[in-house]
């Protein structure tokens, strides 16, 4: 298959595709581990296409009620795509990944755990679960009251495999990549990873259709999904951690845009958060009609976190901003 994206015309967008490697169990783990054997080896410069399962390994679809979420497994979760050796990766080296192309199914979910379960930004504001199973058409998804938001997909993990021995969870990211949640790993984009043992052992999964920064109710709009990217050894690099090059986009409809903001000031940041997102899920209850439970939704959707300043002791603030754009002319 080859490609010519029409988007921007980057020479890097134009491809063939190489190898596909589909969702079947084979290809499949729900750990990172540096002694599991590849199911593909690649060449500098070769492009996969991976097939994802969604973040809770199918145990939701599109029927699912806040019920069936509140009872979803996350042990484990995850199931992760590959691994993919690099041929030539060593340590010290990394691998730079250009993602080319995602493709959802036309379905999506976001939801929150019940509070005891302590995930989520806000668990103790929220007891009771709660779920959205989203419709997606091209590239918008569908929410309540008319509410529709800008998908630009991108992969909730994307790593290689950790030099430590042993099975890892694949909930926190680390220095090699994994559940880092980037928003703006989009097409087009170019990411490095730190490569810790021989063939750096890359893994996908987790994709997220659309996700506001934060990611506050621990789901972005969950799907399954296809992503194809682009594998290149680079020697001549050597990072700690992850970097990555992005053209976005940084708003919803990749312009500056209207937007409505709220403030969290607090002498930790962690405070500060949550209070920026406690005063946008009030101003979207009182003002755009959603109940609680879909305003927390919507901002793990398409609600913006950004730490406004750390310089002005002892409080620190963080500005929350959910685009205009999203909602229907009154």
């Amino acid at each position: 298959m080859t490609r010519t994206d029409g988007d921007g015309g980057s020479e890097k967008r134009d491809y063939t595709i190489d190898y596909h490697l589909s969702d079947a169990e084979r290809n499949v783990h729900r750990s990172w581990d540096n002694s599991l054997d590849p199911v593909l080896t690649v060449s500098d410069g070769d492009v996969v296409r991976f097939e994802c399962r969604d973040a809770v390994d199918r145990q939701l679809d599109t029927e699912s009620t806040a019920e069936d979420f509140a009872n979803v497994s996350f042990d484990p979760v995850h199931p992760l795509t590959g691994p993919v050796a690099v041929e030539g990766a060593e340590p010290g080296d990394a691998i730079q990944v250009d993602l080319l192309d995602f493709q959802h199914k036309g379905w999506g979910y976001t939801g929150f755990m019940p509070g005891e379960m302590g995930l989520g930004l806000l668990p103790e504001d929220f007891p009771d679960a709660d779920v959205h199973v989203w419709d997606l058409q091209g590239d918008v998804g569908h929410f309540v009251n008319g509410i529709e938001v800008p998908l630009d997909p991108f992969p909730g993990v994307i790593g290689l495999a950790p030099g430590e021995d042993g099975e890892h969870d694949t909930l926190p990211p680390r220095s090699v990549g994994g559940n880092m949640d980037v928003k703006h790993m989009t097409a087009g984009s170019t990411v490095y990873l730190p490569v810790e043992v021989a063939g750096g052992l890359f893994s996908t999964a987790d994709c997220h259709a659309a996700q506001g920064d934060g990611e506050v109710c621990v789901t972005g709009i969950e799907a399954p999904m296809f992503v194809t990217a682009r594998f290149t050894l680079r020697e001549d690099l050597s990072i700690e951690q992850p970097q990555f090059e992005t053209t976005g986009p940084f708003t919803p409809t990749g312009r500056d845009e209207p937007m409505y903001g709220t403030t969290g000031i607090a002498d930790d940041l962690m405070e500060a958060t949550k209070k920026a997102t406690r005063h946008m899920i009030d101003h979207l209850a009182e003002h755009r009609g959603l109940t609680r439970g879909e305003a927390y939704i919507l901002c793990s959707a398409a609600m913006d976190l950004k730490v406004s300043e750390v310089v002005d002791a002892p409080n620190w603030t963080v500005s929350a901003y959910i685009p205009e754009s999203i909602f229907p002319d009154e």
